[in-house]
């Protein structure tokens, strides 16, 4: 039996890289004790997986002090952290129109308590005018927040060009990294991010329940959690400095272990081949999704402005249908739907069906992408057929 091909990357990454279970080890056997917490042994080492994970995520960012990065549980943690922590009544925050339900919730939410929201409509393609992020800006703006990579269509945003505006404008700039952190390189000093949230089990090749959030010493979100961090036990309120302010409770450390294994496996292979690799596949399926009757790729038309990402419709199907197909008859795992970003689909025009998508990583090949192309076509083949007997 042939093994599945996997192409939900977007949604988790699969297989993970054997260094991340083996690290589970560490935390299963030496290391199983409370992080911060005790002087004994097991206490410190624990202490240690988690440093270990951040000082690598540094390297990745390059961010000049660890402390600066907060561990979470997750981009959406993340992102709320960022986006409830800097935001008031009265302030203003601009956004685009192809983010994740993990920024417009929050900021729809924060709407109904006075806060103005601008959102910068992209393109067909998903893509992002810089100049007009700029003229969104206000007085009484206090946060910019895109996407880096569309977890729809894969359009890759501007974001040096975003950081310039929002540095010169002295406004607080945030990055959802979800889907590009590991996958394309990110310097949050050449590309003036203030603030990037990234989540643990995709491009980085860790396990789901962990992320964090990048924040310059100049950005001081308020916590979104206060209680025990460890550290100034003598205090009944909240620690001021960083990392320990936006950090209470245990954190998961099995989870972080796996994260400092999966870090350390793509700053080995380099965020720049992961990138270069995932652009190939997605040429090698656009080039033959070109020649196949009834398929519409969504997205930009250039390499340059896609990450591993993209979606797709076979025109007289459902992406349901499409999928279940996938799945069933060819072992080819997919996501279908609105990808929870049905501002996303509003812009290329996929709403409300949504698309079939498919997420690559450095993991797949190119015999998968021949693989999948034949499935498709045989699929919109059948449907064709289909059609015309109705």
């Amino acid at each position: 039996m042939t093994s599945p091909i996997y192409f939900d990357n977007a949604a988790t990454s699969w297989p993970k890289p054997p260094a991340v279970r083996s690290a589970l080890d560490a935390y299963f056997g030496p290391a199983g004790g409370n992080p911060g917490r005790s002087g004994h042994r097991m206490s410190i080492a624990a202490a240690r997986i988690v440093e270990d994970a951040r000082d690598r995520l540094a390297e990745l960012l390059n961010v000049s002090d660890p402390a600066q990065i907060a561990l979470t549980k997750s981009a959406t943690e993340s992102l709320n952290l960022a986006i409830y922590g800097i935001l008031k009544p009265g302030d203003h925050a601009v956004t685009t129109s192809i983010e994740h339900n993990s920024v417009m919730r929050p900021l729809r939410h924060l709407e109904s308590t006075g806060v103005e929201v601008t959102v910068v409509a992209c393109d067909r393609y998903g893509l992002l005018d810089a100049a007009e992020v700029r003229a969104a800006l206000r007085p009484n703006t206090r946060l910019i927040i895109t996407t880096h990579g569309s977890n729809v269509v894969g359009s890759v945003l501007p974001i040096a060009a975003v950081g310039a505006i929002a540095r010169d404008a002295g406004v607080p700039y945030l990055v959802d990294a979800a889907q590009t952190a590991g996958a394309i390189p990110i310097d949050v000093e050449a590309q003036t991010l203030d603030m990037v949230a990234f989540t643990g089990h995709k491009g980085l090749m860790g396990l789901t329940g962990t992320g964090g959030l990048y924040a310059r010493d100049s950005i001081a979100p308020s916590p979104l959690l206060r209680g025990g961090t460890g550290s100034r036990s003598d205090l009944d309120t909240q620690p001021d400095f960083t990392p320990d302010i936006y950090e209470s409770g245990t954190l998961n450390v099995a989870g972080f272990a796996g994260l400092a294994a999966g870090v350390a496996h793509v700053l080995r292979i380099g965020p720049a081949n992961v990138e270069t690799h995932e652009r190939a596949l997605v040429a090698r399926f656009l080039a033959g999704a070109e020649e196949i009757p009834d398929v519409t790729v969504h997205g930009p038309e250039s390499l340059l402005d896609r990450c591993g990402v993209l979606s797709f419709n076979v025109n007289s199907l459902t992406p349901s249908e499409v999928g279940t197909l996938l799945d069933q008859q060819y072992d080819i795992m997919s996501r279908v739907g609105l990808h929870c970003a049905p501002g996303a689909h509003k812009t290329i025009g996929t709403f409300p069906v949504g698309s079939v998508r498919f997420g690559f990583s450095i993991t797949n090949s190119e015999a998968e992408i021949d693989q999948a192309l034949t499935a498709v076509a045989e699929i919109a083949q059948w449907a064709a057929t289909r059609s015309d007997r109705a």
